[in-house]
């Protein structure tokens, strides 16, 4: 049965779509067939693997199949790209009828089958097209900084995915919460860390994401941290935090 993983968060900056590359990736390089989808209207995920957003985003037109858009970023690891398209993106986010994400999530699911995990990166916001997303998943992500302001809105944020968790025909489950910029020297770290485990328990995985320029730079290369800095912090706390990911089915 295929995963799929709704990489979501209302706050911009907090890693997001680094975990959805990086996991894409350890996934794959653990042997499994992964889809990434670009569901980011700023396709940062889809420069970030080295290819250029589309003119038209195939998730915009339900009698079209999505396996034609679909790059290969390398042996198991496809990508569904982003697109700018500002008529593409209103299209999707103006169809609030749940007929029709019903019927884009069946198709995702039909043409989807093949794919051990489907993580979907969402756009910073609680609008239509996180909502879509959290639609067509069974399991949600939340990376958050280890920082004050990680906390920020996150009340918004648990209350839209407990909506969805809660609407008829949905198998949505709270997939986890990630730590991410983590810095061991500042004692900011240890009490934003200390707070988000407090008040999560144990839906917070174990591994952290440290800060790691690598992180920052593997973008810039259109790699992800496994092919760009293999050896570094940030590849081995994403190796690790794929483990974890994995064993909790």
């Amino acid at each position: 049965m295929t995963r799929t993983f709704c990489i979501a968060n209302q706050k911009g900056g907090v890693g997001k779509t680094t975990t959805a590359v990086s996991l894409a990736a350890c996934f794959a390089r653990a042997g499994a067939c992964v889809l990434l989808v670009d569901l980011d209207p700023q396709c940062n995920a889809t420069s970030g693997l080295g290819f250029t957003p589309t003119a038209r985003h195939p998730l915009a037109f339900l009698d079209e199949s999505i396996h034609k858009t679909i790059q290969k970023s390398s042996e198991r690891l496809d990508l569904l790209p982003g697109c700018r398209s500002f008529s593409d993106i209103e299209r999707m986010a103006s169809a609030q009828d749940p007929a029709y994400f019903n019927k884009i999530a069946r198709q995702l699911s039909r043409e989807t089958q093949g794919y051990d995990y489907v993580l979907i990166d969402c756009p910073p916001s609680l609008g239509p097209l996180t909502q879509a997303a959290l639609a067509w998943s069974n399991e949600v992500l939340t990376p958050i900084q280890c920082e004050y302001f990680a906390m920020e809105g996150l009340v918004q944020m648990i209350e839209l995915i407990g909506k969805a968790m809660n609407r008829p025909n949905r198998s949505l489950e709270y997939g986890g919460v990630v730590l991410t910029m983590c810095d061991p020297s500042l004692e900011l770290t240890f009490e934003v860390e200390k707070e988000v485990r407090d008040f999560f328990g144990d839906v917070v995985f174990k591994t952290t994401i440290p800060r790691d320029v690598a992180l920052a730079e593997a973008p810039s290369h259109g790699k992800s941290i496994l092919d760009y800095a293999p050896r570094s912090r940030g590849a081995r706390a994403y190796v690790e935090l794929c483990l974890e990911v994995m064993e909790r089915v």
